[in-house]
């Protein structure tokens, strides 16, 4: 990738790495590895935590820039 694409801050890969593990739990309940009440119980809360990341993340130069 070229360095005007990517960006290091950290800040920027929350809302995707929460995408990613919502779409792991319901992989694992589509296995049967984990039960529904579970499944049920963890994607809200993944939800949760990016929204308060997001929220209480600062904004950083590249940011700025833009």
């Amino acid at each position: 990738m070229s360095a005007a694409l990517f960006c290091p801050c950290n800040h920027h890969k929350i809302v995707p790495l929460m995408v990613i593990l919502i779409g792991i739990t319901f992989l694992l309940h589509a296995f049967k590895i984990i039960d529904t009440g579970l499944a049920a119980f963890i994607w809200p809360i993944l939800l949760i935590v990016a929204g308060v990341a997001k929220l209480t993340g600062r904004s950083c130069s590249c940011c700025e820039r833009g």
